[in-house]
């Protein structure tokens, strides 16, 4: 069990450290709000660039917790094959949840550019992945803006989850991958909410 988030990422940071620190052709991007704290420690530790990416998830009609899809900041659709629903139809309900992602990047960025993912080692951050929808969403979008190389470095990841995207990526650094996961929060000793500020603060 982590303590917090920070001590997550330093422990991340530890295990990253050996193939990636002080190099040129890497960056470390945070999925906020709680994953930019995590990337905070490992691109501080490791002396590399931080950056965001911001993914959503597309929730279903009438039972939003359920994600359907996720939706990246292009506007580009992942789906969820078990859901049930045409490319047509997430498209359409993938809309405002685009709308909210440009508006949350405008906070958390400003007028400042994005960092260039083209031929570059990107470590992708978060504080732990239940299913990975909206991370497969975010290495897509990578993918399309010529990242070169992908690492998903995530304190804990559901074994399920780890057996989707380990082969999307040429690197996954997990420290647990248990079989029983309910939520991210049980294997933190504190998982307190990440407010914007703190996003703001952090960048």
């Amino acid at each position: 069990m982590f303590r917090d988030r920070i001590h997550a990422g330093r422990l991340l940071a530890e295990e990253l450290s050996a193939g990636h620190a002080e190099r040129d052709d890497t960056l470390v991007l945070g999925i906020p709000r709680g994953g930019v704290v995590l990337a905070n420690e490992v691109a501080r530790r490791l002396s590399l660039p931080l950056d965001i990416i911001v993914t959503s998830k597309i929730g279903a009609p009438g039972n939003p917790e359920y994600a359907i899809g996720a939706v990246d900041p292009d506007g580009e659709v992942t789906p969820n094959p078990y859901a049930g629903y045409s490319l047509l139809e997430l498209q359409q309900l993938a809309v405002p949840v685009h709308h909210k992602i440009e508006s949350r990047l405008h906070l958390y960025r400003g007028m400042q550019e994005p960092l260039d993912l083209k031929g570059k080692t990107v470590i992708l951050v978060d504080d732990g992945i239940a299913t990975g929808l909206t991370v497969i969403s975010a290495i897509a979008y990578l993918r399309r803006h010529g990242a070169h190389s992908i690492v998903v470095a995530v304190p804990v990841i559901a074994a399920g989850a780890a057996a989707i995207i380990r082969p999307e990526v040429d690197e996954l650094v997990a420290l647990e991958e248990p079989e029983v996961f309910y939520a991210v929060g049980q294997f933190y000793r504190h998982f307190d909410q990440v407010s914007d500020d703190e996003v703001l603060e952090t960048l």
